[in-house]
This record gives C-alpha cells, structure tokens and sequence, in this order.
C-alpha cells in the first residue's frame, strides 16, 4: 500500500493516463476523474477519464476538458471498490490498473499498488490532500469537481462519514472560487418533472419487514421505461428509505438489464450496511454500501427480506 506522498511521485513519473470511474456514475467518482485529469494535464501530462457516461447533471464538470488522443501506458481508477464496479465498457483494464485510488475500507479492487483512507469522506477529499503534495494549482474548476464528490458523498455534509476535516476541506475549496451555491442547488434542490414520478413510484413500492426496522424500495426496468427514465435520475434514492422513523436498514433494488438487481443499502444506528452487504459479495461504508444479486423481483426482495430479519435478530 502506498502513502500519499509515493502517489503524488508515482503519478509526476508517468505519462498517458486513462482514468477509470465505476458503474452507474455518481458525483464522486466523476468529480475525482475530472479533477485528477486536470491536474494531470497542469503539469503537463496526457490524460483522459474513462466512463460509462456522464449524467446531464454533472456536465459541467468536463466543459473545459477537450478530448485528446494517445496510447494509453498509465492506468488509475478512482472511486472503485471492487473489479465488478467497473463499467462494462472497461472489461479489458481489469488486471491491468497501475494504480487505485479509493476511500472504501472493503476495497478489493485489483491493482498493481493501491493508497485507500478509509476515513476520507468522500475520494475527492483524498485527492485534495494529494494535490497539494503535488504542488497543483487549485483553478475554479478543479475546485468545482472537488466539491462536486465531497458533498454529494456526503449527502450536502449530513451523513455520518462528514468529519471536521470534510468542513475544512471543503471551505478550501470555497476560497479557490468553488461556486458551491450552484453545485448544491443542482445536486441537492433541482428535480426534473421525471424525477418526480420517479420518486412518486418508489414511495409506493415501498414495503417493510423485521418489525419496521427495515424499509425496501424498487425500481424495475418496466417501471422506468414507462416513466420514460434514465440512469441520470436515480441519484439520491437510496437515502428514501433510511429517512424513514424507525427504520434501522434502508433497502434500494434496482433492476438491470441481465436479469440481477443493483442494492443500495443505507443504514442509521451504527448498523453496518458494508457487513450487511458482504453476505452477496458487495462492499462499501459503514453506512453505505452496496452488492449486486441475480433473481426476479419477489425472488431478490424475498433474499434482502430474510437477510434483514437475520441480520437485525
């Protein structure tokens, strides 16, 4: 495992980086490759982020990325737990990533050398801290994609992970020129009328189980197909259910393409949703985690339900 500061020299001494994010974007991962390849490039390197898209919601974060062309030789993921949470556009880099970055303590992604904090809230704060060991300049935007994962994995600093190193990190930002009023309104106050219905369909699929402590939503491939919903508007809910009196485990299925469903587990009260998780080969935070499992609907729902009753016996 490296330090940081054998990061910062590993990533001055190398050239041509393709930088990979996970499955089904969020804020951190894309605010972590956006930012890393610019600062890549402020010091004169070749760089570009690999993903399997970019939500319209995020699209600010590459406005000033222009594509560039060369034979990859470097590879660093950011943000990735495990080989399966790499898009499937990435198959051939597996077993072949030079370097991991992640702040997951269930981290088991394969990589030639690794440097993982398990108490950074959010992999953007690592990256802060590694940037000024690599003496970058913290330009707007740089400081935009910063924020950018730092609150989102955060939940806008009210999740548990949020320490005081989190809050001074981000007040950084805000003195390099981060525009935090409009990243938080897009992250956290603006809904399209799609998501909207979204939302409204998940409320009525939920269900409970263990006496109440337990709160289960869905979304199938039906469903969004009628709403006529994308990817680009399931951020944010997996926090539905934990939001929920009484509920000790929160529970989000998401059905995919392949015939498995995607699971986002949130929990309250020190239950381990990364503990949780493991039970079908998945992984993440005390707090937040996630795991994949193959199965229709009721067949899926059935497995988490009596995992659950267990889990909290």
């Amino acid at each position: 495992m490296m330090n940081l500061y054998e990061v910062a020299r590993f990533l001055e001494a190398h050239d041509n980086y393709d930088i990979l994010t996970h499955a089904y974007p969020d804020g951190d991962t894309l605010g972590s490759g956006f930012a890393l390849c610019l600062a890549l490039r402020q010091i004169g390197k070749k760089a570009r982020v690999i993903t399997t898209g970019v939500p319209t919601k995020f699209a600010y974060l590459q406005k000033n990325i222009e594509e560039e062309g060369f034979t990859s030789e470097t590879v660093v993921s950011v943000d990735v737990a495990a080989d399966s949470l790499l898009g499937s556009n990435m198959d051939k880099y597996i077993g072949k990533v030079d370097l991991c970055i992640d702040h997951h303590g269930s981290n088991t992604f394969t990589a030639k050398e690794k440097f993982v904090d398990k108490y950074a809230a959010a992999n953007c704060e690592i990256l802060y801290k590694l940037f000024l060991r690599m003496h970058i300049n913290f330009t707007k935007d740089i400081a935009d994609c910063l924020y950018t994962g730092i609150s989102t994995d955060t939940g806008c600093f009210r999740y548990t992970n949020t320490t005081a190193e989190t809050m001074r990190v981000a007040a950084s930002l805000m003195d390099f020129g981060c525009n935090t009023a409009y990243i938080n309104k897009a992250m956290f106050e603006t809904k399209s009328k799609n998501k909207i219905q979204l939302e409204r369909a998940v409320y009525d699929s939920m269900t409970y189980c263990a006496d109440g402590r337990c709160a289960i939503i869905y979304t199938t491939l039906d469903m969004l197909k009628k709403l006529n919903t994308g990817d680009d508007e399931m951020e944010g809910l997996a926090s539905i259910p934990r939001q929920i009196e009484g509920v000790l485990i929160g529970i989000t299925m998401r059905e995919k393409e392949g015939g498995f469903f995607k699971i986002s587990v949130r929990t309250n009260n020190n239950i381990n949703a990364s503990d949780f998780c493991s039970q079908f080969g998945g992984g993440g935070h005390p707090a937040a985690a996630g795991c994949s499992i193959e199965g229709d609907l009721e067949t899926v729902k059935t497995t988490l339900e009596k995992a659950a009753e267990k889990f909290l016996s």
